[in-house]
C-alpha cells in the first residue's frame, strides 16, 4: 500500500431541499477545482429561516484530497 499526504479544504454548500444536498453541493463544487477528493467531515450545519420555515441549508464541510506526487 501506497503511503499518501493529504490536504485539506473548508467549503460550505447551501440548498433550499436538503442537508444532503447541500453536502453535494459542496463536494461537486470542489471537485470542479480540485482534483483526487477522498472524504469529507460534515463541521457545521446551519440555515435560514423565513416565515417560521427553513429556507435554505448551509453545511460546512471540510474535504480531504490527496496531494500529487
Amino acid at each position: 500500500m501506497e503511503n499518501h499526504t493529504y490536504k485539506l479544504i473548508e467549503i460550505t454548500g447551501t440548498s433550499n431541499k436538503s442537508i444532503e444536498d447541500a453536502i453535494e453541493q459542496a463536494v461537486n463544487k470542489a471537485a470542479n477545482s480540485v482534483d483526487e477528493l477522498r472524504w469529507f467531515k460534515v463541521i457545521e450545519t446551519r440555515g435560514t429561516i423565513n416565515e417560521d420555515h427553513i429556507q435554505q441549508w448551509q453545511v460546512t464541510v471540510k474535504i480531504g484530497f490527496t496531494l500529487k506526487d
